[in-house]
């Protein structure tokens, strides 16, 4: 039996500073360790973390990790050896309610100086056409209506039970992978409060902080395979261990009024410039992951390192990201982009992470406008080179027409399947359809002449040739 690290200080000592909304896989190997590495060297016991959900579905992980006492089994898949630890730094998980009264008196706790999030890129209410908070959003409209039903309503009806009670505010704190994601937090927040209280909207805005952050770990979603491995470290009870890369990085702003744990002790990284590393790991990670996605899902591939060792998808990836991504990725403090570059290559090839291409393809229309298109505008405007990001933008088409090249049929994977799908089908013979369909995604590159000629003439030669042949023919220059 393998031995499993243990948290080496006192659970029982623990006191909250921390509500985290959205206890997924992420936030338990990230945040989390974060956490429990500090309060394994002494540090910060005044921050554990309450855990909160607001979906159904986070009913059951809360059920899973109260019979194990907020404990998670977390699992790094380093090729030389796996080690699984305990992660102890949550000591609680409140009851998922519709009304959120739990929550909202969790946040209204004068203790809680931090309320942090990982509600997924799709959970902020962006209008992806304007990237702007959207107002008009139907849950947004519901939760003005109905306050509170939403995690941005929660945190709004706590931030006024604490104004009122005269309790300084806390820090609201993303720790989702999108640009600018404090900014973005503080317009749902701000956005929605001015829905139906505009003088809170104003006070939210003057003084709460919502510090932007890169996070970054490639954390696999859980199923036999990561429980069989729970298992092996004698963890077989455990229902949702999680597993993950041996890498993993948080830059974050120092904006926290109210205070924050010590955790530059344990590698984050604060600074001003978040920016600069957030567009650098969204541009070529993020980006990166969705490139090799949809052509390893058109060729039945199922796991990501299995598509890191196929020469063509490799050699996409590298000259997609050397002439259409990294031209445009500006500096980054005390970091060489070309190596930066070679570290992704790395991590997407480790073939014990065993992360699956299917979730590299999941909810790709909340991604290709994150981590994509951003980049077809900046080489448009560059004038530069497009036609490998147009290519990764005909194969999610032809993805979400719903069958591999050899026909097997692909599930649904995508929140907006049911409208993409038919769509995608219609753009076979006319993939001008494709991009004035979805212009709430592609926003002005669907203007482009340029973009949606390259865009046609791809996604044409897929259907007709096949993804290999497709690639084959771009790395041969053969547009």
């Amino acid at each position: 039996m393998m031995s499993v690290a243990l948290p080496l200080y006192d659970r029982k000592a623990l006191t909250p500073g921390i509500v985290h909304i959205g206890l997924g896989n992420f936030h338990r190997a990230h945040m989390a360790v974060y956490l429990d590495d500090l309060f394994n060297m002494g540090l910060g016991h005044d921050w554990a973390i309450i855990g909160a959900g607001v979906r159904a579905p986070d009913a059951a992980m809360r059920e899973a990790l109260k019979g194990q006492d907020c404990l998670s089994t977390v699992i790094e898949l380093d090729p030389s050896g796996k080690k699984a630890r305990r992660v102890g730094a949550m000591i609680d998980f409140l009851p998922v309610e519709e009304n959120n009264a739990a929550l909202i008196a969790a946040m209204s706790r004068p203790e809680i100086r931090i309320v942090s999030l990982t509600v997924t890129e799709g959970g902020y209410f962006i209008n992806a056409s304007t990237g702007q908070f959207d107002p008009a959003d139907p849950a947004i409209v519901a939760d003005a209506a109905n306050p509170h039903r939403t995690a941005f309503g929660a945190i709004i009806a706590a931030l006024k039970a604490r104004r009122d009670a005269g309790i300084p505010p806390f820090t609201v704190m993303s720790c989702d992978n999108l640009p600018g994601n404090g900014h973005v937090t503080e317009a749902a927040v701000v956005g929605l409060a001015r829905l139906s209280d505009p003088a809170l909207a104003d006070w939210i805005k003057a003084n709460v902080a919502f510090p932007n952050g890169m996070v970054d770990r490639i954390t696999p979603a859980t199923g036999p395979r990561e429980r069989a491995l729970a298992a092996e470290f004698g963890l077989g009870s455990d229902p949702v261990p999680v597993t993950c890369e041996p890498f993993r990085q948080w830059v974050v702003e120092d904006n926290f009024p109210q205070g924050r744990p010590p955790l530059e002790k344990v590698g984050v990284t604060f600074t001003p410039e978040v920016h600069a590393f957030e567009m650098m790991k969204i541009r070529i990670l993020n980006g990166g992951h969705a490139t090799i996605a949809y052509p390893g899902g058109l060729m039945g591939i199922e796991f990501v390192h299995e598509a890191m060792a196929h020469p063509l998808i490799l050699g996409f990836l590298n000259k997609v990201e050397t002439e259409e991504i990294i031209p445009y990725v500006p500096p980054v403090p005390d970091t060489v982009i070309a190596d930066y570059h070679q570290l992704i290559v790395q991590r997407f090839s480790n073939p014990e992470v065993a992360d699956t291409e299917r979730r590299l393809c999941l909810d790709g229309s909340n991604r290709q406008p994150k981590f994509i298109v951003p980049s077809v505008r900046d080489a448009l405007a560059a004038g530069g080179p497009i036609e490998g990001l147009a290519l990764v933008s005909a194969l999610w088409c032809r993805y979400c027409a719903g069958t591999e090249d050899d026909g097997t049929v692909i599930p649904p994977n995508d929140p907006n399947w049911d409208q993409l799908q038919p769509l995608a089908m219609a753009a076979k013979a006319d993939p001008q359809l494709w991009l004035n369909g979805l212009a709430s995604i592609y926003g002005d590159v669907a203007q482009s002449d340029r973009f949606a000629s390259a865009f046609g003439r791809w996604l044409t030669r897929v259907w007709t040739e096949g993804t290999p042949a497709s690639l084959a023919a771009y790395l041969d220059g053969k547009a």
